[in-house]
């Protein structure tokens, strides 16, 4: 009996607190996800939300099938939590259906800003369900960032769209993804997790697609297999960055994915980002390097107190 066990423990991915590891993967993470949006954009004038979100999930899965087969050393279907998989794979689908849906009607700038409201929601779901404990400067951190993207916003101008709810939506799906993820960083594997978010989405998004179905030209493949290949490496990333920090430290560097977003919008579509985007940004930069040097600070008192371990370690 105690061979099994130690053997499953060993299998078991050990949570560690080095924050600038998770938040380097995080950077990461945007230049995947940021290409995949800005793909997402461009087939959104000719094909609906819900079949652009199934080719990406079909893709992903294809990508996982390894990991589905019994008997093979790949084999990551074994799992102690399936019920938190499948909350987390109905979560990364609304957030990525939603926020498609949005892109339909907005800029993809508007878009990715107003969509960055999704670390106060991580701050405000990592208290009451992850248990950390968030200080004052962190939330002020947190704030500044939120004042940057409602600078570019400009709420009340031609800039805010009633549709603009859809990536807000789509943050707060995003954000419940990411505090599943945390829960589940401890005792499972990176792969488990992708492989059932996998399953997950391609079985809910099946069922709908035949509603909406327009038949795709080679084009649209191409780009559609860009953006499941784009996500699949970006949400694989996220989920190795959150084995090394707390959600509501790395959360914040999600911003960058503003950047690769602007630089793509420009040579795809043209849009060129104006003063108020760039003055929202720099706001939005300025929170994420205080809220690394808060953690410096942090981690520097913990290992101060004659050498007490991180709780997260």
């Amino acid at each position: 009996m105690p061979l099994p066990e130690k053997k499953l423990v060993a299998k078991t991915p050990a949570r560690t607190d080095r924050p600038f590891k998770g938040i380097a993967l995080i950077l990461l993470s945007t230049v995947f996800l940021g290409t995949s949006d800005v793909t997402a954009k461009y087939l959104s004038s000719t094909l609906p939300s819900i079949e652009i979100a199934w080719i990406r999930f079909l893709v992903f899965a294809l990508i996982m099938t390894p990991a589905m087969l019994p008997g093979t050393p790949l084999f990551a279907l074994q799992t102690r939590r399936p019920g938190l998989h499948v909350l987390r794979g109905a979560a990364l689908l609304g957030s990525s259906l939603i926020f498609i849906t949005g892109l339909g009607f907005l800029p993809i700038a508007e878009a990715s800003a107003t969509s960055f409201v999704s670390p106060l929601f991580v701050t405000a779901l990592s208290i009451a369900f992850l248990g950390e404990k968030v200080g004052m400067r962190r939330w002020i951190a947190t704030a500044v960032g939120l004042v940057g993207v409602f600078i570019i916003l400009r709420p009340g101008t031609s800039a805010f769209h009633p549709a603009a709810i859809f990536p807000i939506v789509s943050a707060l799906a995003w954000a419940i993804t990411l505090i599943l993820t945390r829960m589940m960083s401890g005792g499972e594997r990176p792969v488990t997790v992708m492989t059932y978010s996998s399953i997950v989405g391609v079985a809910i998004v099946s069922a709908l697609v035949p509603f909406v179905w327009v038949a795709p030209t080679w084009h649209d493949i191409m780009f559609g297999i860009l953006i499941g290949v784009a996500s699949t490496a970006g949400q694989w990333i996220v989920v190795l960055a959150f084995r090394y920090g707390d959600a509501s430290v790395l959360a914040p560097f999600s911003y960058t994915q503003l950047l690769w977003v602007s630089i793509l919008g420009f040579l795809i579509f043209g849009e060129v980002p104006d003063t108020w985007t760039i003055v929202g940004a720099a706001f939005i930069v300025a929170s994420g390097l205080y809220t690394a040097h808060r953690e410096r600070i942090r981690r520097s008192q913990l290992l101060a107190v004659t050498g007490e371990p991180s709780p997260n370690a």
